[in-house]
């Protein structure tokens, strides 16, 4: 039986990062994604340029659909741009009793663009963070949630126990924009554990985020632990970087496919 994986998240029409990005990443892990559209945005290499939020029925419209028919094996969240959506699907997984769900808390797009709104943010952190079995800030959105600025591996150790605190769960802090290492830090009730990440010299950056956070869904829909489906998922997105794809006039996309 082939595993099935949701992502909620906001379409990239240039196809890098959110919706397009985790479906790529799922297929490539050859099991079955299924999505929930949470906003259209258009943006592509260079910058986000307009968002349009999903009516939050139409969001709650769509998680009925997939749950009552194709129960997915894990649940990835990525942009959730409005307190309404995130208390609906809030509400849906616990409804459904959703399981493996992995939040990555897109506050912050790659070029910089804020996108999500602040009393969002504090919605994210009381209804969401609390049933994630793993949430994956990197380190822009580990400064936002934890309220103090995150510049080396010390200060990943501080922020991974506050959010980890603040949440009752497992909290991975992404390294990958230190200097010198992409080094990144789980943290749970067993305490810290770092996974050692070799810094790949690739300016094309579009959708790591996503891409990781789908790729550890996926292995935890396969039935690996935390601990393995996190490195199993850094060696992938490490081979997408190390792959070359260079697209687009700015920060341009990975080869989600390069191991198919």
């Amino acid at each position: 039986m082939m595993k099935k994986v949701l992502t909620i998240a906001g379409s990239d029409c240039s196809g890098g990062a959110g919706i397009q990005a985790d479906i790529k990443t799922i297929t490539a892990h050859k099991m079955y994604a299924m999505s929930v559209v949470t906003a259209l945005t258009a943006q592509n290499t260079t910058g986000v340029y307009g968002i349009q939020d999903t009516a939050p029925d139409l969001v709650a419209r769509q998680l009925d659909c997939v749950f009552s028919d194709l129960s997915p094996e894990a649940v990835k969240i990525g942009m959730v741009s409005n307190a309404a959506i995130i208390e609906v699907i809030a509400d849906k997984l616990q409804q459904y009793q959703a399981c493996n769900i992995i939040l990555d808390p897109v506050m912050v797009s790659t070029s910089g663009s804020r996108l999500l709104e602040p009393h969002a943010a504090e919605v994210l952190r009381g209804r969401l963070m609390p049933l994630a079995d793993l949430v994956t800030p990197n380190l822009a959105e580990a400064e936002l949630l934890c309220g103090f600025s995150v510049l080396n591996q010390e200060d990943m150790l501080k922020a991974a126990r506050k959010i980890a605190q603040g949440t009752g769960h497992a909290v991975l802090v992404k390294g990958g924009h230190c200097v010198g290492n992409a080094d990144d830090l789980l943290y749970d009730d067993g305490g810290p554990v770092w996974f050692k990440g070799e810094k790949i010299h690739n300016p094309n950056t579009h959708g790591t985020g996503c891409t990781l956070s789908s790729a550890i869904a996926c292995n935890l829909a396969a039935g690996c632990s935390m601990a393995h489906s996190i490195l199993n998922a850094k060696a992938y997105i490490t081979g997408a970087l190390r792959d070359g794809l260079d697209l687009g006039k700015g920060k341009g996309p990975l080869n989600h496919c390069y191991c198919v």
